[in-house]
């Protein structure tokens, strides 16, 4: 029997409203996406899973993505420094829990910048106080 398990979110395409972050770590657990807006572009990131709540952070997202770029994904997107700033911005607004089994702690999550080619709709690089992951949501196609 295999030790990797793989986890697809939202598979049929009918959750709404949720928004994880994939930390990166050697779980033996692959969570895979469906990202890249209409590209339809698949991920798959090993860690553990963790749950956050921002809802004005995914409006944010989802307008930035959806709407302003056109849902079309952004590979290969140049990321001007005014949209970067405003991407940041909507990243640092999402709070993450951290804990170390006896207390939480809130953070706030950062854009991994040395990361940002890999951005795309529903699949943003992030650094948490647990180390680097993905921002992952309910990709809009």
């Amino acid at each position: 029997m295999s030790s990797r398990r793989f986890v697809t979110l939202d598979q049929d395409g009918t959750a709404d409203g949720w928004l994880h972050v994939v930390v990166k770590a050697q779980t033996g657990v692959f969570y895979q996406q469906q990202y890249g807006g209409h590209m339809c572009r698949q991920g798959r990131v090993e860690g553990f899973l963790v749950p956050v709540f921002g809802p004005d952070g995914l409006t944010a997202l989802r307008n930035l993505f959806e709407r302003e770029l056109a849902g079309a994904g952004t590979w290969n997107h140049s990321w001007p420094d005014d949209e970067r700033e405003r991407l940041r911005g909507i990243i640092e607004s999402i709070p993450y829990w951290a804990s170390d089994g006896h207390t939480e702690e809130l953070h706030a999550l950062r854009l991994d910048e040395s990361r940002i080619s890999d951005t795309d709709e529903a699949w943003v690089p992030v650094i948490t106080p647990d180390g680097p992951g993905l921002l992952l949501w309910a990709n809009s196609d």
